[in-house]
C-alpha cells in the first residue's frame, strides 16, 4: 500500500470514531497543500481555509490557487476565507503595554488557531494539523497552542523530504513545490530556513545523526550544533505539559 493511501485510510478511520469532518488552514506552503489534498481525496467533507493576516499577497495567491485546485477537483471541499487584520489589530492595541515583535507573530497563528476551532465546532469537524516531523519532534518550529494545537498529525511522522516526494505523487500545483517553506508570521521575507539557519535537509540529517560528536566538524557540527540548540529551547512545546503529582 502507498504512503499516500495509508494516510488516508487512516484519516478515514479516525473521522469515523466521531463522524468528523475535516478543517484545514491553508497557508501556500507545501504541508498544508499535502495535508488539504489527502483530507480531500478520503471522500469526507473537508473545509479548507485561508486566513489573510498582514500576509505577502504571493503567498495568499498561492494558497488561493491551490483552494481552487481542491474545489474544482472535489465536491466536497468548501473553500473559506476568513481576514484576520482587524481583528488582530484590535487585539494589539488592546495589549500596545506588553509590545513585542516575536510575542505579536505567535498571536497571529493563536489567532488563526481561534479561527479555525470556530469553524471546527460550527461544522461539527476536527482541525487537522500540518506540522511535519522536523518541526514538530526535531526543532520544535511551531508556535504552541497556536499551528500546534490542532487535533490530528497526519503528516507528523514525515520529514519534509517525504512531504515534497508526497506532494509530487498527489498533484499539488507546481507554484507550491517550489515556494521557499515560511511561517507567514513576519512583515517581511523571512523564509523559515532563514529564521532555523539550515535547511530542512541538513535539519533532517542533524534529527538521524547518531555518530559521535566529537567527529564532527565544519557545516556539520554548525548545523548539529543549531539543531540542538532548538530542540532544547523547544522540548516545552513537543513533551506532554509538566504536572505535579500529589503522591
Amino acid at each position: 500500500m502507498s504512503l499516500q493511501s495509508k494516510i488516508i485510510n487512516w484519516l478515514i478511520d479516525y473521522s469515523k470514531t466521531g463522524n468528523f469532518k475535516f478543517v484545514v488552514g491553508v497557508s501556500g506552503g507545501i504541508d498544508s497543500a499535502v495535508v488539504s489534498t489527502l483530507c480531500a481525496m478520503t471522500g469526507i467533507d473537508t473545509y479548507v481555509v485561508t486566513l489573510p493576516l498582514q500576509q505577502k499577497p504571493e503567498q495568499l495567491d498561492i494558497a488561493r490557487k491551490h483552494i481552487k485546485h481542491l474545489t474544482d477537483n472535489f465536491s466536497h471541499v468548501t473553500a473559506n476565507e476568513v481576514d484576520l487584520t482587524d481583528a488582530f489589530l484590535a487585539l494589539k492595541n488592546t495589549l500596545s503595554d506588553y509590545d513585542n515583535d516575536l510575542g505579536w507573530a505567535n498571536s497571529k497563528s493563536r489567532l488563526r488557531m481561534v479561527t479555525l476551532y470556530q469553524l471546527a465546532t460550527y461544522v461539527g469537524g476536527i482541525v487537522v494539523g500540518t506540522g511535519n516531523k522536523v518541526e514538530d519532534f526535531g526543532v520544535g518550529f511551531f508556535t504552541k497552542y497556536g499551528d500546534g494545537g490542532v487535533d490530528i498529525s497526519p503528516i507528523a511522522d514525515l520529514t519534509k523530504t517525504e512531504v515534497r516526494g508526497l506532494a509530487k505523487e498527489l498533484g499539488v500545483i507546481e507554484d507550491i513545490i517550489l515556494a521557499k517553506p515560511t511561517d507567514g508570521l513576519w512583515d517581511d521575507d523571512r523564509t523559515d530556513e532563514e529564521q532555523i539557519g539550515a535547511s530542512y535537509e541538513e535539519l533532517e540529517w542533524a534529527m538521524a545523526y547518531d555518530g559521535e560528536v566529537s567527529a564532527l566538524e565544519g557545516r556539520e557540527k554548525e548545523v548539529y550544533d543549531i539543531y540542538t540548540g532548538f530542540n532544547t529551547r523547544n522540548k516545552h512545546k513537543m513533551l506532554a505539559i509538566p504536572m505535579f503529582i500529589n503522591n
